[in-house]
């Protein structure tokens, strides 16, 4: 097992590398919210374009259990360091071609089908991304803090989110013909001097113990999917509905929010992106706090404390949203969100801990990721559709989102307990 210091590089570089990916990801979700049904969309009213936008932000969703399962394979046959960086360079390519898009008003038709291919490839990319990072820290940590390590990795996410989303703070205060025109742009093509340092970070660590030892005393599976889906099934399942909750809740909070807030109820977008702001800042705390509490307590009390708790705020997340008060919307994106890192947290260990080293990353990778367009991918999508059923009142989403609440409540309650599981 590698030394303390040797372990904190590697859960630094996964940290600032996941925050770079998720970067790349969270760009395209307030983009999608924000500017995307007025540039690749023109020709539908506000509520279609709307949810064509949200329908191709949904695509990257689809496209993660494929990059899950294609790295994942390659992980745990090859090692978990190549992928990390092959990974990152196709999220970084991607999210700068993006920002070199043309519109719907300069190539027609072609404008939204490049977009969408681009966020396939953004999806794909991910989606490999997530196994091989948390991997890497939880197969470098000592066991009895498997948790706190990996959830560092789970806090790249809303560093990630809390730098698209500030980006596009700065950019969305500019004059409205001009943000349009290419504002919208600069996000995007900041994403090559994210990637350029995210690359010299990953190239410089070294491959998972867990995984050499392994390699060295076993070839493993010749496929290691299959062997998950033969082997893992009910882990598999587990992860799969443990996920729901964490991942719609997350979305809502996250992307719905900016649209509900601005088309709904006449806020401003500035003030909707402060509130994701300073929930995203509590997280980066939160995350890591809820991490450190699994591994004294246990991964299943603590996820199922945060899915309990979202379940019962459903309702009151949207009656504070609806005062259109500054002080209680963000309050009620920040109350959210630390009920999120309560799953979010000890997440990452207790996925990687259901599976064997030498199918872990296909395992663990095909349960996070295969929930993800079923949850975090259609949430938006399903939640716009709400709305305009229910003219514009939000108690369909609630009880959508108390759906979510149940099954990963179910699912939690009939995991196994991991914490002290050896790897």
């Amino acid at each position: 097992m590698s030394d303390s210091n040797s372990t904190r590089r590697v859960v630094i570089a996964s940290f600032i590398g996941t925050t770079i990916e998720w970067y790349d990801f969270f760009l395209y979700g307030t983009a999608s919210a924000l500017v995307f049904n007025k540039l690749f969309f023109p020709n539908f009213d506000e509520l279609a374009g709307t949810m064509a936008s949200f329908a191709t932000y949904a695509v990257g969703f689809f496209a993660r259990p494929v990059g899950g399962i294609v790295f994942g394979h390659f992980g745990d046959k090859l090692g978990r360091k190549s992928m990390l960086v092959t990974t990152l360079m196709l999220m970084g390519v991607a999210t700068v071609l993006i920002g070199l898009l043309p519109t719907y008003a300069q190539i027609g038709v072609w404008a939204p089908i490049l977009l969408v291919l681009l966020r396939f490839i953004q999806g794909f990319g991910v989606g490999g991304e997530w196994g091989g990072a948390v991997l890497m820290a939880v197969e470098h940590g000592a066991a009895g803090r498997r948790g706190y390590y990996a959830s560092w990795v789970q806090a790249g996410v809303p560093v990630g989110l809390l730098l698209a989303n500030a980006v596009f703070k700065v950019t969305s205060s500019m004059e409205s013909q001009a943000f349009l025109s290419w504002g919208w742009r600069v996000p995007f093509l900041l994403g090559v001097l994210l990637l350029a340092v995210g690359m010299f970070i990953r190239l410089k660590i070294i491959e998972s113990p867990v995984f050499t030892q392994a390699k060295a005393e076993d070839e493993g599976p010749k496929v290691p999917i299959l062997a998950v889906i033969k082997d893992h099934p009910r882990n598999v399942l587990v992860a799969m509905g443990a996920r729901f909750a964490e991942n719609a809740f997350f979305y809502i909070f996250t992307v719905l929010v900016l649209s509900y807030g601005s088309q709904q109820l006449g806020m401003k977008n500035e003030d909707l992106l402060n509130a994701v702001l300073a929930g995203s800042a509590v997280q980066l705390i939160a995350i890591p706090l809820f991490g450190m509490l699994s591994d004294r307590f246990g991964r299943r009390p603590v996820y199922l404390g945060g899915a309990l708790f979202l379940l019962l705020f459903a309702f009151p997340f949207f009656w504070m949203i609806e005062t259109r008060q500054m002080g209680m919307v963000v309050t009620a994106v920040v109350i959210g969100l630390i009920g999120h890192a309560a799953m979010y947290g000890p997440q990452a260990a207790f996925f990687s801990e259901l599976f064997g080293t030498r199918v872990r990353y296909s395992g663990a990778s095909l349960g996070y990721q295969l929930a993800s367009p079923l949850a975090g991918g259609l949430a938006p999508l399903i939640a716009t559709a709400l709305l305009e059923y229910s003219g514009g009142r939000p108690w369909p989403v609630a009880v959508y989102l108390i759906c979510m609440g149940v099954i990963t409540l179910v699912s939690v309650w009939l995991a196994e307990e991991t914490n002290r599981k050896a790897l």
